[in-house]
């Protein structure tokens, strides 16, 4: 809600609000959205099918999880210290010893990495959603998970595609897995953002143009306009032709990164 009115969120919001006013909820939002994303990115490579893509792609994709991290950490050394810090901290260091274990051609220390660097973020972005109280927020918690799996497994699916550049013999199989694996993830989030928005429709009349802006774009972005461009990328498959969906894929990541921004942007309004 946004002074009694629904805020769109579609049970996005009760983040931690920082330090500092809206300085430190800017900062905040940064580091949950850095969270989000490498959490969904490391649960991405977790189920990408080792048999069909090579050890470097999952090395070089780790590496990227190692950046989200160590960025989400020095952020919150700032902004929210404690475990954040450490969480996103130790999710960076795991992942650097995924991409030495990825680089050693050794697949099951390579995949355990990624799941304990995911879980590490994954818990990270559960102490945000919770705020400052610390309290348990299963609601909050869940869409922020989604929107973090929204946003990781779109990318991933783009960089996933991207890399046929560098192994054109890799089978289309684990481009086409991975798009419906994106896709999946946005039907979850979907259904959990019309159960939470269903019961505030009514209340859109008293909101303001600015909120009513952002949540145009959030449900424009994210929620509809993102799973017609993973169709999109989906059917260009079937040609096949991967490069043209990799190029889909390239606008998919647009929508699914400006639709969860302007959700999270939903959600400090909210808090405010």
């Amino acid at each position: 809600m946004v002074g009694g009115r629904y805020d769109g969120r579609g049970g996005a919001g009760g983040r931690y609000d920082g330090r500092g006013g809206g300085g430190g909820r800017r900062m905040t939002l940064l580091i949950d959205f850095l969270c989000r994303f490498g959490w969904g990115l490391a649960a991405g490579l977790v189920l990408t099918p080792v048999r069909l893509v090579p050890a470097g792609f999952f090395r070089i994709n780790l590496l990227v999880v190692m950046g989200l991290a160590t960025f989400a950490a020095l952020l919150a050394a700032t902004a929210i210290p404690g475990a954040v810090v450490w969480l996103a901290g130790s999710a960076a260091v795991v992942a650097w010893l995924g991409n030495v274990a990825w680089l050693a051609q050794r697949d099951r220390p390579g995949i355990a990495s990624c799941l304990a660097s995911g879980l590490l973020l994954a818990a990270a972005v559960a102490i945000v959603a919770a705020g400052p109280s610390g309290g348990v927020a299963p609601g909050q918690t869940l869409a922020a998970l989604l929107s973090g799996l929204v946003v990781g497994l779109t990318v991933h699916a783009m960089l996933l595609g991207h890399w046929y550049l560098n192994a054109p013999g890799m089978l289309i199989d684990a481009l086409q897995r991975m798009i419906d694996v994106a896709l999946a993830a946005w039907a979850a989030q979907f259904v959990v953002a019309v159960v939470a928005a269903a019961p505030h429709v009514g209340q859109l009349a008293g909101t303001d143009r600015a909120t009513l802006a952002i949540l145009a774009l959030r449900w424009l972005a994210g929620l509809v306009g993102l799973p017609v461009l993973l169709w999109m990328s989906r059917k260009t498959l079937d040609i096949p032709n991967t490069q043209s969906a990799t190029g889909i894929l390239y606008v998919a990541c647009l929508s699914a990164i400006t639709g969860e921004l302007a959700g999270q942007l939903l959600g400090s309004i909210a808090v405010t």
